[in-house]
């Protein structure tokens, strides 16, 4: 077993995890100081590429990032989200993942979804391939994005999803916008690590966007907590700059080369 998937696993009941994502070398190495686990997620067709959902997310922008992000994380572990359309069956999830572990050298993948993908996560972890599950909100295929967990057949499903994930073999899972009491009754019975994001402070660890989190994004999401406002430390940067051109105060000497 991966010494760092180990690592996760051992903070079960015992110390809280550490999640966020990331889409390049520079906020990873960053990241890399603070979090158990680094999550190269599909969010960044969002994030990064305006894209109107996660489906439209390739393989391949994925893998690019991915590569970035992997010169800056060292000591966390790292994940790949695998795009839509990527692992529709076990055949075609084996196929692409072993080339994501291959180009990106990410020590995990994760995918969304319960009973259904059960064949796919134990193809996978049969062929030594680390997988973190996903339930609840699964942005992918969801048209609604309200949280799970309202009624008792729903909340049913998705604790039995969790036991079927774990017994697939995945090392962890993603609660996303599940209700409190479901996050806190599923975690409690799932030996393997829940890491939530709009789920509660009852799951072993907590996951958000980087973007949310530094205020470069314009996310209302109930479950986000704005940490930072780096948008606006840029616009004071660039409007000092602009000062500084505009009154030929830069570039000075010192900025520029002689003979």
């Amino acid at each position: 077993m991966n010494k760092k998937i180990k690592k996760i696993l051992d903070k079960k009941n015992k110390s809280k995890i550490v999640c966020l994502t990331a889409y390049s070398k520079n906020i990873a190495v960053i990241l890399d100081k603070h979090c158990d686990l680094v999550l190269v997620g599909d969010s960044l067709g969002s994030v990064l590429y305006n894209y109107k959902s996660t489906k439209e997310v390739t393989l391949e922008i994925m893998i690019n990032h991915s590569k970035s992000v992997r010169l800056g994380v060292k000591k966390s572990l790292m994940v790949f989200d695998m795009p839509y359309n990527t692992y529709r069956n076990p055949i075609e999830a084996l196929k692409n993942a072993k080339l994501v572990m291959k180009k990106t050298k990410c020590d995990a993948v994760k995918l969304e979804g319960g009973k259904k993908i059960i064949s796919i996560v134990k193809k996978l972890v049969k062929n030594k391939i680390p997988v973190m599950g996903h339930v609840g909100i699964l942005p992918q295929t969801d048209k609604k994005f309200t949280f799970k967990g309202k009624k008792l057949k729903e909340s049913e499903k998705i604790l039995n999803d969790t036991k079927l994930l774990e017994k697939a073999g995945v090392f962890s899972i993603v609660l996303e916008c599940i209700e409190t009491q479901l996050s806190k009754k599923i975690t409690s019975q799932i030996k393997v690590p829940t890491i939530g994001i709009g789920s509660s402070a009852n799951c072993d660890g907590q996951v958000l966007v980087i973007d949310d989190l530094i205020g470069m994004s314009e996310s209302k999401f109930k479950f986000v907590k704005r940490y930072a406002n780096v948008s606006k430390i840029i616009e004071n940067a660039v409007k000092k700059f602009k000062f500084d051109v505009l009154r030929k105060q830069f570039p000075k000497a010192k900025h520029s080369f002689k003979n």
